[in-house]
């Protein structure tokens, strides 16, 4: 497994802190089978990927085993925020047959925590999220982690997200 240096996007403030703690207990509090859960939004630029990667880390800081993936095959914002080598090997090289189901996996700085970047941006994003490897590696990460948290494109944008959807145990819509 790869290893990846991360901090907090900013240190988030009293308020912050707490609302992610809510948020994270209040998705405990949604039963046990509720371990998979993908993030979308309207529109572009309304905070769902900082809002799902701080759940991730909130999660992690809570003791439980978590990946973050982040599955914006059109319009990344993590991979651009942490800037991981221009040659990362992520989701879209898995789909695409191009890589295995360890060389996508990146430890992280942050005990608890791993990460699937996006990887190359693929012309048929659509097509690689609703195929027969990504349900797969679905099942997979199911079996390894206690949380699952995808992070995926807006729904007024493209049908992404409603494919992925379909695969979790719930949907959190973020908007601002």
């Amino acid at each position: 497994m790869q290893q990846i240096n991360l901090e907090r996007m900013k240190e988030l403030d009293y308020f912050s802190n707490e609302a992610y703690k809510s948020l994270r207990t209040n998705m405990q509090f949604c039963g046990s089978d509720v371990r998979m859960i993908c993030f979308t939004s309207c529109l572009p630029n309304e905070g769902k990927s900082n809002v799902s990667f701080n759940l991730a880390m909130s999660f992690a800081e809570n003791g439980k085993k978590v990946i973050f993936v982040d599955a914006d095959l059109r319009r990344s914002v993590i991979a651009g925020r942490y800037k991981p080598d221009s040659s990362v090997i992520g989701l879209a090289h898995f789909l695409s047959g191009q890589n295995t189901f360890e060389e996508i996996f990146y430890q992280t700085s942050i005990e608890n925590l791993d990460m699937i970047f996006t990887g190359s941006i693929p012309p048929n994003p659509a097509e690689l999220v609703g195929s027969d490897l990504f349900n797969r590696l679905i099942q997979m990460l199911r079996e390894k982690y206690d949380y699952v948290i995808i992070d995926t494109p807006p729904l007024g944008s493209v049908i992404d997200s409603a494919i992925i959807a379909e695969q979790c145990d719930g949907v959190v819509l973020v908007i601002e």
